[in-house]
């Protein structure tokens, strides 16, 4: 279990939902839910909120058993769009409450990544968020927040993996007391199971390599969010309690990075997402 700051946990691993639509992303989701799935991550941007509604209702389970989060876009980082953006979230999930409220990407240049923060602090306050995060903040980005507001948000959702394993901006989020989950924590395209340290330990522990490095996560502190459309790699994700990995097999892999190591040209201070 992951704990925030006020002391609640959240799971293991959580369910990314992108780029899970229609009916087909519905039964993905129900069965995410069904096999043990407990945090699903959306967001404005993924167009699959109402997907993620349905989802939890036809899944029976109990709303306080299910943590939702979503983002808001950049578009919506003026206080008064952003409050705008989760109400319309809310409205499209066709919930009361979304336990985690998030700033999808900082967009630096527009210059509003604390006040869409604030914006979320409001929505707080007014019982339409429970908990406000950030998504791929740097550690100034995050500085600046604390600054203006008094308080870090209590996880940033960053690109993490083995290529791009992020080692600096963890650090910064332990001691800002920051939860640091990690998008696309496999790799996609560029997943490393073929690499010799990712190989050699799943061959020691009859993991898979998917397991391998998603329990690399775990054991660097890090909530992962994959995202899998098939139940038996839905199990499998989530079935990494009894796996250890040794200290040298987290720190090989973790050497696996490299500074050319995103996915795509995701830089933070110059990415901007609408």
């Amino acid at each position: 279990m992951h704990r925030l700051r006020d002391g609640t946990t959240l799971p293991p691993v959580g369910f990314g939902t992108y780029p899970l639509r229609g009916p087909e992303g519905v039964e993905a989701m129900l069965s995410a839910l069904e096999v043990g799935y407990r945090y699903l991550d959306t967001a404005v941007n993924y167009e699959n909120e109402q997907e993620v509604g349905e989802a939890l209702r036809r899944s029976g389970l109990p709303r306080e058993e299910v943590l939702v989060a979503t983002k808001i876009p950049g578009r919506s980082h003026e206080r008064s769009a952003a409050v705008d953006s989760v109400e319309q979230s809310l409205e499209r999930l066709g919930l009361d409450r979304v336990d985690v409220a998030l700033v999808h990407w900082p967009n630096p240049s527009r210059g509003r990544y604390v006040e869409a923060v604030e914006a979320l602090l409001e929505c707080r306050e007014r019982g339409l968020v429970r908990f406000v995060g950030t998504s791929n903040y740097t550690a100034g980005h995050l500085r600046e927040v604390i600054e203006a507001t008094g308080e870090a948000p209590v996880l940033n959702q960053v690109e993490c993996h083995p290529l791009f394993p992020q080692s600096e901006l963890i650090e910064v989020h332990e001691q800002l007391g920051v939860l640091t989950q990690a998008w696309s924590p496999l790799g996609k395209r560029q997943a490393q199971y073929d690499a010799d340290p990712v190989a050699g330990a799943a061959a020691r522990t009859g993991a898979s390599p998917a397991q391998v490095i998603l329990r690399w996560h775990l054991q660097r502190g890090v909530m992962p969010l994959p995202k899998s459309a098939t139940p038996e790699r839905q199990r499998a994700n989530l079935d990494l309690l009894d796996l250890e990995l040794t200290g040298d097999e987290v720190a090989a892999i973790t050497a696996l990075g490299r500074p050319d190591g995103r996915l795509f040209d995701g830089d933070p201070e110059t990415h901007e997402e609408m």
